[in-house]
C-alpha cells in the first residue's frame, strides 16, 4: 500500500513525466519556421503540472543572470548562469580594451575560449551578426549542459533555457538591435551593470 506522502511523490512525478512528454521539440528548428510553442504556453503548462517549488525556480530562469554568484539549487542552472557571467565579464572586457578604457573584471579569471568568443563578436561587421554569433554560442554552451535524462527536472530548466534562447533573437531588428547594442556597450564600460549582448 502507498502512502500518502508516497502517493503524493508519486503524482507530482507523474505530472512532470506528463508535462515534459508534451513538450515539441526544439532541436532543428530554422530561423523562418514557426516557433512550435510559444513561452507562454509554456509558462501555462508549468504553471499546470509543476510543483510549487519547481515553479518557483522556473520563474528564476533568466539570459541575464545576477552579476554576483546566487545558488539556484540546480546544478544545470548555475553552470549556465557561470558561463553567462563569464561571457559578459568577457564581451566588456575585449570591448574595453579595444577602446583603450579600463573595465573591472571583479578578479575573476575569464576562461580562454570566452574570450575568444568576445573577440570574434566585436569583430562581426554589424551588431546584429554579434548577436546572431553570440546566440549561437550560448546554445553551444546549453546543449554542452543537456542532461541525459530528458525526463529530470533539469531537462526542463534546459527546455526554458533554449527556448528563451530562440525567441531572444527572433525579436531582434536591425535598427533596434544597433541603439541597444550602443546603449549595453555604453552601460558596461561605465560599470552601471552587467550587461552585454
Amino acid at each position: 500500500m502507498v502512502t500518502i506522502c508516497g502517493q503524493k511523490g508519486y503524482e507530482i512525478i507523474m505530472a512532470e513525466y506528463y508535462f515534459i512528454s508534451q513538450l515539441p521539440s526544439l532541436d532543428g528548428i530554422s530561423e523562418n519556421a514557426p516557433m512550435p510553442i510559444t513561452e507562454e504556453r509554456f509558462t501555462e503548462l508549468c504553471e499546470r503540472f509543476l510543483s510549487k517549488k519547481l515553479l518557483n525556480e522556473m520563474k528564476k530562469l533568466t539570459l541575464s543572470p545576477p552579476k554576483n554568484h546566487e545558488n539556484s539549487g540546480s546544478a544545470l542552472i548555475d553552470s549556465w548562469n557561470e558561463s553567462e557571467r563569464n561571457l559578459r565579464f568577457a564581451l566588456g572586457k575585449v570591448r574595453a580594451e579595444k577602446l583603450k578604457k579600463p573595465f573591472d573584471t571583479q578578479n575573476r579569471i575569464l576562461p580562454a575560449e570566452y574570450i575568444k568568443a568576445a573577440g570574434t563578436a566585436i569583430e562581426e561587421a554589424t551588431p546584429m551578426d554579434a548577436e546572431k554569433y553570440l546566440n549561437r554560442y550560448r546554445l553551444e554552451i546549453l546543449e554542452s549542459l543537456r542532461p541525459m535524462d530528458s525526463f529530470s527536472t533539469d531537462y526542463i530548466f534546459y527546455y526554458g533555457l533554449k527556448l528563451k534562447l530562440i525567441l531572444r533573437i527572433r525579436q531582434f531588428d536591425t535598427e533596434a538591435g544597433e541603439k541597444a547594442y550602443k546603449n549595453i556597450y555604453s552601460s558596461i564600460l561605465n560599470g552601471d551593470r552587467l550587461e552585454a549582448i
